[in-house]
């Protein structure tokens, strides 16, 4: 290994580290259900997920355990995101 990827993988370690330097502002998951797996998806801070009991709320146990996940690399539903 070369000596740049050397200071590449300890920049990532430091960066990992820092998770305030990380925002999501879109993504899809397959959450592995007890009996299902789901598609969850994040768009615009707005999470989304197809299973029945997210329709009744606006959220289930797969987004909330997302949520939980991400904590602190979500953006905000309705940000403005600076160019």
């Amino acid at each position: 290994m070369h000596s740049g990827m050397i200071g590449k993988i300890e920049k990532a370690h430091r960066y990992a580290e820092e998770r305030t330097r990380f925002e999501i502002g879109s993504m899809a998951i397959t959450v592995h259900g007890n009996n299902n797996d789901h598609q969850v998806t994040l768009s615009d801070g707005a999470w989304h997920c197809e299973c029945e009991f997210f329709v009744l709320g606006n959220a289930c146990a797969h987004t909330m355990a997302l949520e939980r996940i991400l904590e602190g690399m979500i953006r905000p539903q309705g940000a403005i995101v600076a160019a």
